[in-house]
């Protein structure tokens, strides 16, 4: 790859990860977190109103709270997140609900027993996503449909990003925060991702032209949200809210049918 660095979203651990993480476009790094890790330009958020987002700690996080990825429950006993987020030895993940400061121990948790990761993660473009299943299911937790539809993915739509990664000083650490980022549509990051792989059919691009709001290192797996569906899955950029540079997103619905036969297994 030529041109600027492709940054998956997760807080990577080592450099080994960070290259193994970046998919099959080129030679890609992970941007190492700063000291503060949430969402760019968002604001505070609830797990009350959004039960189904879930923050995915990992025991190797070089963050002290743990955070490491996002994910959302989409059943019970079963996670939808990105596939450059499940690295890392199944034992050493956490998964936590309804927990607004990580810096807490309010809310559910529960470890992993079973990771399913798109086989064709790495080996083309796209195909960010993974489904992950909990030992201890959240019973009674809402849960969050799957978009099945590629038309979801329209210029304009008004879709918000959730999840408790780096904030760039725009927010406390370890917080939940959500931010709006309507879609800005495959031909716009098309163009200015035309060396970094875009993959229309499998991604979505949302945030702003000018910048400022985004998701960054640390959101990766997290839900993208519209029209009370995931609507994609944290996945990668270049940089966080750089004007020119938005967020790209896993479309749920190019990997729908994959994704409802793990869920359902």
């Amino acid at each position: 790859m030529t041109g600027k660095l492709k940054f998956a979203r997760a807080a990577l651990v080592a450099a080994v990860v960070a290259v193994a993480s970046a998919g099959a476009v080129g030679t890609a790094e992970a941007r190492t977190p700063p000291p503060s890790t949430n969402i760019v330009g968002g604001s505070l958020a609830s797990t009350a109103q959004a039960p189904w987002a879930i923050a995915l700690n990992n025991s190797r996080s070089p963050v002290p709270s743990g955070q490491y990825c996002g994910a959302t429950l989409v059943k019970a006993n079963k996670l939808v997140t990105a596939a450059h987020c499940v690295t890392q030895p199944i034992s050493t993940y956490t998964a936590i609900q309804g927990r607004d400061n990580l810096n807490t121990t309010t809310g559910k948790t529960s470890k992993i027993s079973k990771i399913w990761k798109d086989p064709q993660y790495g080996q083309v473009g796209g195909h960010d996503v993974a489904v992950l299943t909990l030992t201890t299911p959240f019973t009674g937790v809402a849960t969050l449909p799957l978009e099945t539809s590629r038309a979801a993915d329209a210029v304009g739509a008004q879709s918000t990003v959730y999840g408790w990664g780096d904030t760039e000083g725009t927010g406390p650490a370890d917080r939940f925060q959500k931010v709006l980022v309507p879609v800005l549509g495959d031909s716009y990051c098309g163009q200015v991702y035309a060396s970094e792989g875009y993959v229309a059919n499998g991604e979505i691009c949302a945030g702003y032209k000018q910048g400022g709001k985004d998701s960054c290192q640390g959101d990766s797996g997290g839900p993208l949200v519209l029209n009370g569906r995931l609507f994609g899955v944290v996945s990668w950029g270049i940089g966080c809210a750089d004007a020119g540079n938005p967020g790209v997103y896993a479309e749920v619905a190019t990997y729908a049918t994959a994704l409802q036969t793990q869920i359902n297994s």
